[in-house]
């Protein structure tokens, strides 16, 4: 009994010290609003942001000074971490709801959309917005994509066991080599990296034509591989820019870098540029790009007819589009310049989207979806399987990638997500089509998009905010759950029942 009541004081206290941290992070968006005045009430809009920032602070210094702590355990930590993103997730929401005319369960929706880096909205009028809650949902992304914990744990100096636990615990990762020895040297150098990202991009969409505010926000957005826009119009708000094609191109090259493994920018940083074609994923991340640009490029130029290759804007054009689409799609951005229920994209290209939903990024990276390693694993799992067959039933052949040996435990472990990934899905699709006029597409490629931090679905997003409250909570059930990879939301709600 008194271990429980101190794991859980010690819970506490994390999140204690987490939401310290936080409660000065909800204030900048007052300064935003300083800075990019916009429709609202001022007062109204800072006391939104700053209001509940200052109780945070409040609240978590009495409970850091007055709770014990002590290195969590794996199962601790999960909670630590689901805890944390759940809590975070509904303090994010209260500014949004204070401010405009929506259910808390709509401003829960895209505080958890946010945070998890997902992308799905269920606003619309975004252009005429206030720029502070517009910043927020930016702002979100921008640190939900890196991991809460992970930023956390940067600014709050906190090494050791327990940093390494809790870093684990929020996102699992495939062969966590560390690039350098030390937990705390590993999470700097990823946001050292995070950083200059975050830099380069912003004076390049800057220079090239965006303005000051719309810079800021899509540079959050896109190097968290988020995807929230300051328009309706997504991307394609910008196509009639001067420098609009090169707006498109830096953020490919952006959401690229977004969803692949950090490990390897770091690699790359140092000098090792065979990296980007030796690693096994990254080979695997090249030819699924590949692949799609091509299907879908020959399904849309079967679909539109010889005229694409009318002229050389026009294949230019096409050629764009889709290439912008599938990398947005597979690296989990989210941005358009074409919404993906656009009859523009036939039927085979739209199944090929779903499909890159589902895979998803680099491990490593700010991506969501299953991820492309754990499948490059399940399928060399196949091929050992398939060997050993052929050769003899008793022959033991080790499954080896990047001169690493891949435990069964590890490869039990990936078939457990994958099943409760697939779970989840289907929950989710049949809690949808019970609920709204959607089909079976339409609801598939809804849940699919929550479950994998995607953004993109095939219905409008007037449908999406009309849904009843059951299928938005099962959404944000999936957003969460997905972004932590299933395990620790289910540890947390696990013990929950328990108690």
């Amino acid at each position: 009994m008194i271990r429980k009541i101190v794991e859980g004081l010690s819970v506490l206290n994390y999140l204690g010290s987490l939401l310290f941290i936080f409660g000065f992070l909800m204030m900048l968006p007052a300064l935003i609003h300083l800075l990019f005045p916009g429709p609202g009430i001022s007062a109204r809009i800072i006391f939104a942001f700053v209001g509940p920032g200052l109780f945070l602070v409040l609240i978590s210094t009495l409970l850091t000074r007055k709770l014990p702590t002590k290195v969590p355990d794996i199962q601790e930590s999960m909670i630590i971490t689901a805890s944390a993103w759940l809590v975070v997730s509904l303090i994010s929401a209260i500014p949004i709801f204070f401010i405009l005319d929506h259910s808390f369960i709509d401003a829960l929706f895209e505080a958890t959309s946010g945070i998890t880096a997902s992308g799905l909205t269920i606003f619309t009028g975004l252009d005429h917005m206030p720029p502070a809650v517009l910043f927020w949902r930016s702002f979100m992304q921008w640190i939900g994509g890196i991991g809460i914990l992970t930023f956390f744990l940067a600014v709050s100096f906190r090494g050791g066991n327990a940093a390494a636990i809790l870093f684990n615990a929020e996102g699992h990762k495939i062969h966590s080599s560390r690039p350098v020895p030390g937990i705390f040297n590993t999470i700097k150098i990823i946001w050292a990296i995070y950083g200059c990202m975050t830099v380069s991009a912003f004076f390049l969409l800057y220079f090239e034509g965006m303005t000051l505010f719309d810079a800021i926000n899509h540079t959050l957005t896109l190097v968290s591989t988020g995807g929230f826009s300051t328009h309706d119009a997504s991307i394609s708000y910008f196509s009639g820019f001067e420098h609009g094609v090169l707006i498109e191109y830096t953020m490919i090259i952006f959401m690229l870098m977004g969803g692949t493994n950090f490990l390897l920018h770091y690699k790359v940083g140092i000098g090792n540029w065979r990296a980007l074609y030796e690693d096994f994923e990254m080979r695997l991340f090249w030819a699924l790009i590949i692949g799609a640009v091509l299907i879908v490029g020959i399904d849309i130029y079967i679909a539109q007819g010889p005229k694409i290759l009318s002229s050389w804007t026009t294949f230019h054009l096409h050629f764009r589009t889709t290439l912008f689409q599938i990398i947005s799609v597979i690296t989990s951005t989210g941005y358009a310049t074409r919404h993906l229920n656009d009859p523009y994209y036939p039927a085979l290209a739209k199944q090929v989207f779903l499909l890159l939903m589902f895979i998803g990024g680099c491990i490593g990276s700010t991506a969501g979806g299953f991820k492309i390693l754990r499948l490059g694993i399940l399928w060399q799992t196949l091929v050992s399987e398939l060997k050993q067959l052929s050769l003899s039933p008793k022959a033991v052949i080790p499954l080896v990638i990047q001169r690493k040996i891949i435990s069964p435990k590890e490869i039990k472990r990936i078939c457990a997500l994958l099943f409760a990934w697939i779970a989840l899905i289907w929950i989710g699709t049949a809690i949808t089509l019970s609920c709204t006029n959607l089909d079976g597409y339409q609801a598939l490629s809804g849940m699919l998009s929550a479950v994998s931090n995607m953004g993109p679905f095939f219905f409008s997003t007037p449908e999406l905010a009309a849904f009843p409250a059951a299928v938005k909570i099962c959404y944000i059930f999936g957003m969460l759950a997905g972004r932590l990879e299933v395990l620790p939301i289910f540890v947390l709600f696990a013990r929950l029942a328990r108690r």
